[in-house]
């Protein structure tokens, strides 16, 4: 497996267009993001460049997300802010070389149906997956827990896998979050044998704190091991919030030699 530094949540001590020349200097050849928070997307493109990385990676346009929205595709009301949105991801994703891009479904709203809701998102998601699919772009559906993103629609593993065939597109895949799907239902290794079929990217925290791997109650070399033998050729992204004071300190676990290539889980310091 290959990891990546999620550049929207680590190397917060640096200004988000600086994060990509630290995470190169950190040993990593490969980031993920979240959608840019108000940059420039020629400055983010030459940012990357600049830093000779892979783009694993990143998220459409969620909405504000320090303000708590997590997405845009189930509302209504703002389905044409991620209609416009989706060209601008994927012109953004060709430049940069990107072929995994991760939509948010939304927050449940009061005064509609929940199933009208995802029935609108799966909608939304088929279009986008049938514009990205002519540029070999997958889309990542991804289940998030509610303790810290609120009534978001999809919460289970089990959940996201039913909606990723209920859109019914080949470039639809699960992205599952170790750390999210911990705080929400556990069980991790037998939920990840069940669906390694359609996972198309994985993330880590460790829980319940949101920290690096290792200062939690997940066996990060253990999980990691079984997903290695299952197979998965994929990235495994950061997303973790560090527990030290600078970020590059927390990354004690993952050897600076190997955060550049090809990993094993037996040679994690975990």
């Amino acid at each position: 497996m290959r990891f990546c530094a999620n550049v929207s949540i680590l190397f917060r001590e640096a200004p988000f267009l600086e994060r990509f020349a630290a995470a190169r200097a950190a040993g990593f050849s490969a980031v993920e993001f979240w959608w840019p928070s108000g940059e420039d997307l020629g400055e983010v493109e030459a940012a990357v460049e600049d830093a000779g990385l892979t783009v694993a990676l990143f998220n459409f346009d969620a909405g504000d997300m320090p303000a708590g929205e997590r997405g845009l595709l189930s509302d209504p009301d703002r389905v044409g802010e991620f209609r416009e949105n989706v060209p601008v991801a994927l012109e953004l994703a060709g430049r940069l070389g990107c072929r995994r891009l991760n939509a948010l479904v939304g927050h449940r709203l009061e005064g509609m149906d929940r199933g009208e809701q995802l029935r609108l998102a799966r909608e939304n998601v088929a279009w986008a997956a049938d514009r990205a699919a002519e540029r070999g772009v997958e889309i990542m559906i991804e289940a998030v827990n509610t303790f810290e993103n609120g009534p978001y629609l999809l919460s289970r593993t089990g959940e996201a896998a039913e909606f990723v065939r209920g859109v019914g597109r080949e470039n639809v895949r699960l992205q599952y979050d170790y750390y999210h799907m911990q705080r929400m239902e556990g069980n991790l290794t037998a939920t990840v044998r069940e669906h390694i079929g359609v996972i198309g990217h994985v993330q880590v925290a460790d829980s319940p704190g949101r920290g690096e791997p290792g200062t939690g109650e997940i066996n990060y070399r253990y999980v990691l091991g079984e997903l290695e033998r299952l197979g998965y050729g994929g990235y495994v992204g950061l997303e973790y919030n560090p527990t030290t004071e600078r970020t590059e300190e927390s990354f004690a676990w993952l050897p600076k030699e190997l955060r550049g290539g090809d990993v094993r889980a037996e040679d994690l310091r975990l």
